[in-house]
């Protein structure tokens, strides 16, 4: 059986808003499966929402406390016995390169010895190929990017949710988790990661002002941070040009607070500057502590703005966690600050959670400390596990 070239290239054949219903076919023809249906993560991280033509689908599904959320959370596939409809469910997770897209729930009649490991795998197979080509097809369909929406995003949010790499990556010596609050009307926080073989180049935005002001502002000091790195520059040389085009803009009258990493994925050196930025923690062997830097001018202050790199290194089982002003300044409705306390708090209890999860995780605690009422400001929590290199034998 010609199982995943066969996957891949029936994927690649069909049409950007039909890869879904390709592979639908594909696995109804070749393993008889009676129902096979495709959950979304939405923009919150909360629901998994089913994709089909708009308004035409089914309920979505919470991802705490279901069978699908379950295989989305774990990234492990899980199955599901229902005796009363002689069915067995096998949720399997949609992801590429630890990013999180979905889950895959295929339904088949149960023989009464459920799907073998070989079956399971040849799913896995279905869905990695699948998460390959979403990431491709939402170049030219809006389809799963609207199947991932539970309510309207404002046209801040929908700026600031196309800048973003996505929402998680994982390589051997590291993986990472982001999210952004609240995720359907968020202003001027952003993140942005890229990798080569020897180091990722990670930054942490926190910009100023609302609304549509403080988007085209992030996206701006993104697009400049980019751009000074696809041309090789130095992360000093990056901060620079980076400020100078803000300042160009502005004139000093917005900028931006920003925290600039470059991580040696061989040693574990982590070069950075920290304009005016969020600050960063780190989790080591069950203690929390801030890392103390020197902070230096936002991007965009002032013209001409030279940006001194500062070093620190990381060890095998380090934590970092970077979170922005919202996170602090969140009030509960006496109105009383989120402290510096209850992070720690948040940080030590998330401590056995994988990267990928611990960010919406900590939100979490933040909105039940300050209810239901709107947000004040964009909140941003990121998560990096280092793993380190392992030596080549």
């Amino acid at each position: 059986m010609d199982r995943p070239n066969g996957i891949e290239r029936v994927l690649r054949e069909a049409a950007p808003h039909q890869i879904f219903d390709a592979l639908r076919d594909l696995i109804e023809s070749r393993y008889g499966a009676s129902q096979v249906d495709l959950l979304v993560a939405d923009y919150a991280m909360t629901m998994l929402q089913p994709v089909g033509v708009l308004p035409h689908t089914r309920s979505p599904v919470p991802v705490h406390g279901s069978d699908p959320g379950r295989a989305f959370g774990a990234q492990e596939p899980h199955t599901v016995r229902n005796p009363d409809a002689s069915t067995v469910t096998v949720y399997v997770p949609v992801s590429v390169r630890g990013d999180r897209h979905g889950v895959l729930s295929i339904t088949l009649p149960d023989d009464g010895g459920g799907p073998d490991e070989a079956l399971v795998e040849d799913f896995r197979a279905c869905a990695d190929a699948l998460a390959h080509e979403l990431v491709v097809a939402e170049r030219d369909t809006d389809l799963f990017l609207r199947a991932r929406r539970a309510e309207r995003l404002t046209l801040a949010a929908e700026m600031q949710w196309q800048l973003l790499p996505g929402r998680s990556c994982a390589r051997p010596e590291y993986s990472v988790g982001a999210q952004l609050e609240p995720a359907y009307a968020v202003h001027g926080d952003n993140f942005d990661w890229s990798a080569s073989a020897d180091d990722l180049t990670l930054t942490v935005n926190n910009g100023m002002g609302e609304g549509i002001e403080a988007a085209l502002l992030t996206n701006l000091a993104v697009n400049a941070l980019r751009n000074a790195r696809r041309a090789g520059l130095s992360l000093a040389d990056q901060a620079y040009l980076a400020d100078q085009a803000i300042y160009g803009q502005y004139q000093g009258s917005s900028y931006l607070a920003t925290l600039l990493l470059r991580f040696d994925l061989p040693t574990g050196n982590v070069e950075i500057i920290d304009a005016g930025s969020p600050r960063v923690w780190r989790l080591r062997a069950g203690v929390v502590e801030a890392i103390e830097l020197e902070a230096q001018m936002p991007l965009g202050m002032f013209e001409d703005t030279v940006y001194t790199p500062q070093h620190f290194t990381v060890e095998p089982g380090d934590r970092l966690f970077f979170v922005s002003d919202g996170v602090y300044d969140a009030l509960s409705p006496s109105g009383e600050k989120y402290s510096v306390r209850a992070l720690v708090s948040a940080i030590t209890e998330t401590r056995l959670l994988p990267a990928t999860q611990v960010p919406r995780a900590v939100l979490e605690k933040l909105l039940g400390h300050r209810g239901p009422g709107p947000s004040m400001d964009d909140a941003l929590v990121l998560c990096l596990d280092w793993h380190g290199r392992q030596a080549e034998a």
